[in-house]
């Protein structure tokens, strides 16, 4: 499976794998030959459309009610809406008390929103208490799982306008309170990559998986089209190529070429 790490970008003498990548690499783990390599972030349930601003679906992240949802930390990641078809918004945690609820917008300019790509972080917390990153160098943000759930996003700092997220660090950790085994995965920020697409090189990643009530795509630029070329931004886009599907996990990976 060394292919898989050889789509990773590279940016001058650094190599990186994406966050959206990562999470790739995470539900292929049952088929690559390690065993702890990474976890899937496995979503418990989903309700149906809910009146007001809020998206098409609603999955919690922890718990299985808004009332189960624990308190979020500071500067934790308390809704991540998906923007990429049609909306929907993971609930993982809930604001707290006499404090606003976790914003539903799907503006991104309501204040209290990161934005990468097609997902909205909202935090309870403004985001202009947030630093700007330097690249390569300022941990944006930090993935904390346990078992196979995520459990906590805690946001550092904000990338630059245009950079993508990228995994630096992963570290296990262990849990006394249930004697479990959890990880912690911090990511920073990069530009993203200008190396031009070479002939039958990919340029894009994509991954679709079925969840319950919604889709779950995620996607990874790996290098720019030619002039006068571009690269397919969604996988039903002309350029977009099926490619293996794993009953498992239902999920099927697509590759985008430039047209």
């Amino acid at each position: 499976m060394n292919w898989l790490f050889q789509q990773s970008v590279t940016t001058g003498t650094s190599t990186y794998i994406s966050a959206f990548f990562i999470l790739f690499l995470a539900q292929l783990q049952p088929h690559i030959g390690t065993t702890d390599a990474f976890h899937i972030f496995r979503h418990r349930s989903a309700t149906p459309p809910n009146p007001g601003n809020l998206p098409h679906r609603v999955i919690y992240a922890n718990g299985l009610t808004e009332e189960t949802l624990p308190e979020c930390g500071k500067m934790s990641v308390c809704n991540k809406i998906d923007t990429y078809d049609k909306p929907w918004i993971e609930k993982q945690c809930k604001c707290p008390p006499h404090t606003a609820p976790c914003s539903t917008s799907l503006s991104s300019n309501d204040g209290h929103t990161i934005t990468e790509k097609n997902r909205l972080y909202k935090m309870c917390e403004p985001v202009r208490k947030l630093a700007k990153c330097r690249y390569f160098r300022d941990t944006t943000w930090t993935l904390v799982t346990k078992g196979d759930n995520l459990t906590q996003q805690i946001v550092h700092c904000q990338c630059p306008k245009d950079s993508v997220a990228y995994m630096i660090r992963r570290q296990a950790y262990h849990s006394e309170e249930d004697d479990q085994i959890g990880f912690k995965y911090s990511f920073a920020c990069s530009p993203q990559s200008r190396v031009l697409c070479q002939r039958k090189e990919p340029c894009r990643l994509f991954t679709v998986k079925r969840r319950t009530n919604v889709t779950e795509v995620n996607s990874s630029s790996l290098c720019q089209c030619p002039r006068g070329f571009h690269c397919p931004s969604h996988h039903t886009e002309s350029g977009a190529i099926p490619g293996k599907y794993y009953a498992e996990t239902q999920m099927r990976t697509y590759s985008g070429y430039c047209v």
